[in-house]
């Protein structure tokens, strides 16, 4: 049974990705662990360029506690993805984003990924509160995607 898929307006952080000939698995799709280096890569460009935080490096780091993927359709190289991030939920502590990874030009989600953060002390691994430039950002981008 075909799930929804969803549009580009549920998404207002975007990059484009490059696809490499490895890639694809032995039947020409993108491998599956692709799609999560895609979405970590996304969160962290987010997490440096809009939050202003210092990835790798920061006194916070965020922890990947939970993770997700709905595949719709194929991707894979030659041709690149273009990556979608919003706000699913912002925490005390956690922040979740969820992703969505688009052939180009293609107005509905291939995949879609969900990524969920909890940030600790770098040093002692504790859980601490979201620095008020990730929850600013964050806020910001869960509003975007809200209305987009």
């Amino acid at each position: 049974m075909p799930r929804d898929r969803a549009p580009r307006a549920s998404y207002a952080f975007f990059r484009e990705m490059t696809t490499r000939w490895r890639d694809n698995d032995v039947y020409g799709h993108m491998n599956n662990v692709v799609y999560y280096e895609f979405f970590d890569a996304l969160a962290n460009l987010w997490l440096i360029e809009a939050a202003k935080l210092p990835v790798p490096g920061g006194e916070v780091i965020g922890l990947v506690v939970e993770t997700g993927c709905i595949y719709h359709a194929s991707l894979g190289w030659p041709r690149g993805v273009e990556a979608g991030l919003g706000v699913e939920r912002v925490g005390t502590s956690s922040l979740t984003f969820r992703i969505g990874l688009f052939a180009p030009g293609e107005a509905l989600a291939a995949a879609e990924g969900r990524f969920t953060h909890v940030y600790v002390d770098a040093s002692t691994r504790r859980p601490v509160p979201l620095p008020e430039s990730l929850r600013a950002a964050a806020q910001a981008l869960a509003a975007e995607t809200r209305t987009g």
